[in-house]
This record gives C-alpha cells, sequence and structure tokens, in this order.
C-alpha cells in the first residue's frame, strides 16, 4: 500500500466540500490507520467535533462518511483515525492514500462530544473503544479542558496491543505537546485495556469500573463514577455506548446536548 504513488487527483470542490491534500499516513496494524490532510484556513471547529470526509465513489459522486477529528484545534494539519474495511464502500479505498493524494473535507463540523454539553465538575472520563479514542485526542490536547476539570482520563479498550494507536504518546502524559505538557504531566491519566492478548491491564471497561482498576492513585477521588463531580464521554462500539448510558442513567447521570448540557454526552451521529 505505501509504496503506491499518488493517484487521486483532479477532484472539484463543492459548496459544501473542499478538497484537501493528504500529507501523512500511518498504518498501525492491519485493520487500523490514521491520516493527516492539509487545513483550509477557514476551516474552525471545537475539540471532539466531527467532520464529513471522503473520496470519489463508483458513480464517480462524493462518497462521505463521518469521521472526528483526532488533531487539535490549533493544529495546522487534520488528523483522522480510521478501520481499514476490505468491502467497505468508503474504507477499502481510503486505506490505500498515499501523501499526495487529494480528498473531500466537510465545510461544517459538528458534534456533542464536546465540553460545551457538558455541566461543570471536578473529573472527565473519556471512555473509547477501537477508533472511537479519535475525539478525546483532540480533547486531552486542548488547554481549556485542563482549566475546566483538575482530572481528565482516557480509556481505551481494544482486542489486541497493536490496536493501542497513539500509545507511546499517551503513556507519555504528551509529553512535548506545546500546549499543555505541564498540565498533562499533573492532570492527565491513560487506561488502556486489552481483551483477547496478554497485557498488564485486561478486560472490558465496564470490569474495570466493578473492579476499581479504573480509579487509579492518580486520578484521585471517589472510586466510583459520581454525577455531582464527574462528567463522561462515551465512543466507540454500539453495545459500549447503550450499556454505559444505561448504567450512568442507573447512577443519576444525565445525558447532555449542545442544547441543553449534562452529567454525560454520547455522539449520535455514530450510533443512530
Amino acid at each position: 500500500m505505501t509504496d503506491r504513488t499518488a493517484v487521486v487527483h483532479g477532484l472539484e470542490p463543492t459548496n459544501a466540500l473542499s478538497v484537501e491534500r493528504v500529507r501523512s499516513v500511518r498504518h498501525w496494524n492491519e485493520h487500523l490507520f490514521s491520516f493527516t490532510i492539509t487545513r483550509p484556513p477557514s476551516f474552525r471547529f471545537r475539540s471532539g467535533e466531527f467532520v464529513m470526509i471522503g473520496l470519489p465513489g463508483d458513480n464517480g459522486k462524493p462518497l462521505l462518511r463521518a469521521y472526528s477529528i483526532a488533531s487539535p484545534a490549533y493544529a495546522e494539519e487534520l488528523e483522522f483515525l480510521s478501520i481499514k474495511v476490505p468491502d467497505g464502500p468508503l474504507t477499502s479505498k481510503l486505506q490505500q492514500i498515499v501523501p499526495g493524494d487529494e480528498i473531500f473535507l466537510g465545510k461544517k463540523p459538528t458534534g456533542t462530544l464536546v465540553t460545551d454539553a457538558l455541566k461543570p465538575g471536578e473529573r472527565l472520563f473519556m471512555l473509547s473503544t477501537g477508533t472511537g479514542l479519535a475525539p478525546f485526542l483532540s480533547l486531552i490536547r486542548d488547554p481549556d479542558v485542563y482549566e475546566m476539570y483538575s482530572s481528565i482520563v482516557v480509556v481505551h479498550s481494544v482486542r489486541r496491543v497493536s490496536d493501542l494507536a497513539f500509545r507511546t504518546t499517551l503513556e507519555s502524559y504528551l509529553s512535548g505537546d506545546p500546549l499543555v505538557e505541564d498540565q498533562a504531566a499533573a492532570q492527565f491519566t491513560y487506561v488502556p485495556t486489552v481483551t483477547r492478548e496478554e497485557f498488564h491491564t485486561t478486560g472490558r471497561i465496564d470490569a474495570l469500573v466493578e473492579n476499581g482498576t479504573l480509579f487509579s492513585a492518580r486520578i484521585g477521588g471517589a472510586q466510583a463514577f459520581d454525577p455531582a463531580t464527574d462528567r463522561i464521554m462515551l465512543c466507540g462500539s454500539t453495545e459500549m455506548i447503550r450499556d454505559f448510558s444505561e448504567y450512568l442513567e442507573g447512577l443519576g447521570f444525565e445525558e447532555g446536548s449542545n442544547a441543553k448540557p449534562g452529567d454525560y454526552v454520547i455522539e449520535r451521529a455514530f450510533v443512530g
């Protein structure tokens, strides 16, 4: 894949789509990759939002899907994290992109995985499975998040160790980040867990909550979720989001939105 010369050229922008150029591609394993594209000077987004991106479909028209933006709002490039689906209408093509290729980018980012949709709190937990990590990669590099919460926790559950994209960056507490390095060193916690291979932390996220593994001494506070102090974001598999939403509602958490901030949020555009 990576030795292919760039061939996706000559795309035409529309009223809703700009045409951007692929800057870099990283294949984490055989079914997971991330990539960066150029960012239009006029493109603005809130950390945690998603945008439509795509390539020409078989009929020549833009084939688009919603992707969370993984890069921080101040970055000069836009980064995305994607799975590889061999027969997926878009990902079968997208996984073959190389630097220099062109790609469609929507002009209107949106979403509910944003701090605007949450009430003030003390601890912010971001619970993710698979590529659901993407919006949280943007949020944890936003200086405003560290002003709003005393502890920021990212939990990433995957099947295999090689699925832990961006692991080195997260394990370093964002060392070297130009804007949040100092705050992250004191306030950020990364909790990776693997369900199908040996690793220092194993089991699904609900098991880590139940046995207390998720609530390390570094995080501080109660050894359980508390709607009075905790705010939670969910992104990943439909099953995880459904189960955790029910669990949190049972604890007294209320779902938030841009119109009415609450105690926890999900991205309904992804789960239907």
